[in-house]
């Protein structure tokens, strides 16, 4: 299971807070996605990218007790996320002293990635399909993140 993360950076005018996206892949498909406002507001791309980041491991979870259910067991997800930062704040406990405002409640990610049922690795903007969840896009782009998510075939 692969999944993607990303989130735009204070677009809502109104009220600053920034909304979060996640695709999941199992096999070469899209099997769940979502787009939703983050219920704070954050100081910082990383802490941002770290609850979104947060959120698609909690749904991680979620899918592999479903596929528990169903006699798939899935150990390992890979999360694909933006933001290097957020990988090493995951990873590195001294580096959280930058980062201590960040409720606890999200810092269960850490404790995933030390365990070995996710691991996070960085992807480019330009590979990013969550994007598609989260921002405004040229066509182009929207177009072939559409046909990576396979849910669409792109015609000639």
């Amino acid at each position: 299971m692969v999944a993607y993360t990303n989130n735009n950076f204070a677009k809502d005018i109104d009220d600053r807070k920034r909304t979060s996206g996640f695709v999941f892949f199992l096999g070469s498909g899209a099997m769940l996605w979502s787009s939703k406002k983050q219920l704070v507001v954050t100081l910082s791309t990383t802490e941002t990218e770290y609850i979104a980041t947060a959120s698609c491991a909690c749904q991680c979870i979620w899918i592999k007790r479903i596929m528990e259910t169903l006699d798939f067991n899935e150990n390992h997800t890979l999360i694909l996320c933006a933001n290097n930062s957020t990988i090493q704040l995951s990873k590195n406990l001294v580096f959280h002293g930058m980062n201590k405002h960040i409720d606890v409640r999200f810092h269960f990610l850490r404790d995933m990635v030390n365990n070995g049922s996710i691991e996070l690795k960085h992807c480019s903007s330009q590979s990013q399909v969550a994007d598609i969840m989260t921002k405004p896009l040229k066509l182009e782009q929207f177009l072939n993140l559409r046909s990576k998510m396979g849910l669409i075939k792109h015609r000639q």
